[in-house]
């Protein structure tokens, strides 16, 4: 058992939200200490090498162009240079036995915004004139912008738009369900709108969708790095067995080596089942208990499935495309979007596929999903049939995202709820966004500016939204 130093604060939890405060804070001059269980950053954005594939492999995040905290953060740590940029959206629609594979891809062109992307959408073959006319008629209602209540889900606003059953499959759905990773049901018409309004309609710059092409526990490594660079001292392999407010004013927390560590600023950067536990720690009477607790058990996670696939060829030149009339939502390439980090070309192809949602997945053996997989590919790749597969592997994450229910934002605390220099971040508090990479960046920058405040320092580190472009700018508000 040992004793550290006393920083300025303590952060628990090193994903996305945990060091974007780290740097934040440190970078204003605090004393900081960042403790993560795991021995690599990234949080839930991680990647790992699986000890029987023999490869490092990770559930693949993207961001977009709209994503302004965690694009600054990029670009401060240096991890930009480790982003593959892309303005056009591919959507495949699967072979049948009388057609082949049919491709439609979405890009700005020269109009301006809102229209952008008008003309390969008026173009794009996945959808009928009836369809688009419908879709239109439903972006109308996030042109100026997005509802500011969160109780409406966003089925109801499908239903109440009258969008057709095809323009529901091939463009709201693989689009709401890749990014809120969820069903409509349980999507918010709030987080639904916002996605469409800041990536779809407001610029062209917005709607750029960026892939790491580094395994995510590199690429966050250069955001740990820079904050280490600036004066904090990071502790991996470091779990924390429990919390307590001393009656000094300090917060201790207990690692499960016995080791503790003390700060009069406690900031949770945690999952909302992780904080859980550790206010559990705390006796019953403790006001952050009180206030945070009851708040808990409205949250709820969403699956998301990952399924790794190495061929001894390649049966793609795509480097990803949006993927319909499937369970699958994504494929990702994974040896084309990683073609500069790696010194030798690699012989085959390496494709990762993206099912989110993934409910039912979860009750499915990896080689039910594996052999599904496969036959699903095969109908937009039939290269896949000849192809000869080396190496396989499914990733089940059961609580891959916090769920963007209706109603839930309510219930979603700011950074300083719970009172007592005790502070929260993770993508779940009250961030303004969803579940996303950008809501974990602006959570920890939001935290970083309430422990700031509590000092009489009144920096701002949250990066402005982009601003509207072409006709946009007489339209948002």
């Amino acid at each position: 058992m040992s004793e550290h130093p006393t920083p300025d604060v303590l952060i628990l939890g090193a994903g996305a939200a945990g060091l974007a405060a780290a740097v934040a804070l440190s970078g204003a001059g605090a004393r900081v200490s960042l403790l993560e269980r795991k021995p690599f950053v990234g949080g839930r954005a991680y990647s790992y090498p699986h000890p029987a594939l023999d490869e490092v492999i990770d559930s693949q995040h993207v961001l977009l162009g709209c994503c302004t905290n965690l694009v600054d953060l990029c670009n401060l740590s240096g991890a930009s240079q480790h982003i593959r940029w892309y303005d056009t959206i591919t959507f495949l629609e699967p072979s049948t036995r009388s057609t082949p594979s049919r491709r439609s891809d979405i890009a700005p062109g020269w109009l301006p915004s809102p229209g952008h992307s008008a003309f390969s959408f008026l173009r794009a073959p996945m959808l009928s004139l009836a369809d688009k006319f419908r879709i239109a008629l439903g972006l109308l209602d996030f042109l100026r912008s997005y509802p500011t209540g969160d109780d409406q889900p966003f089925s109801a606003w499908l239903q109440r738009t009258r969008q057709t059953e095809r323009a529901i499959r091939h463009f709201w759905e693989p689009i709401i369900v890749g990014t809120l990773n969820d069903t409509f049901d349980r999507c918010s018409t709030r987080y639904a709108g916002q996605v469409f309004h800041e990536s779809f309609l407001k610029s062209a710059a917005g709607g750029r969708l960026g892939i790491p092409s580094q395994p995510l526990s590199d690429f966050y490594a250069s955001v740990a790095h820079l904050a280490v660079q600036q004066g904090t001292n990071l502790h991996a392999r470091t779990s924390i067995d429990s919390i307590d407010h001393l009656p000094s004013g300090l917060w201790q927390v207990t690692a499960s080596n016995g080791d503790r560590h003390h700060a009069p600023t406690l900031l949770l950067a945690l999952p909302f089942e992780q904080t859980a536990r550790l206010l559990a720690t705390l006796p019953e009477t403790s006001a952050p208990r009180q206030r945070i607790e009851p708040l808990l058990s409205h949250f709820t996670h969403a699956p998301i499935t990952t399924v790794h696939l190495w061929f001894d060829r390649p049966v793609t030149d795509l480097e990803h495309a949006a993927l319909l009339d499937t369970r699958i939502q994504w494929m990702f390439n994974k040896t084309l979007i990683r073609r500069l980090e790696t010194a030798d070309a690699p012989q085959g192809q390496y494709l990762e596929l993206v099912i989110s949602a993934s409910f039912s997945e979860l009750r499915q053996t990896s080689e039910q999903i594996l052999a599904f997989a496969l036959v699903e590919l095969a109908r937009f790749f039939p290269t896949v049939r000849e192809a000869k597969l080396l190496k396989s592997g499914v990733l089940k994450e059961a609580r891959a995202t916090f769920s963007v229910t209706p109603g839930l934002d309510r219930f979603r605390p700011t950074p300083d709820a719970p009172g007592d220099n005790l502070y929260l971040a993770g993508d779940w508090t009250l961030s303004g966004w969803p579940s996303t990479m950008e809501g974990a960046v602006r959570s920890g920058r939001l935290a970083a500016e309430a422990i700031a405040r509590s000092t009489g320092n009144t920096a701002t580190f949250l990066t402005p939204p982009l601003p509207p472009a072409g006709l946009m700018k007489l339209f948002s508000r």
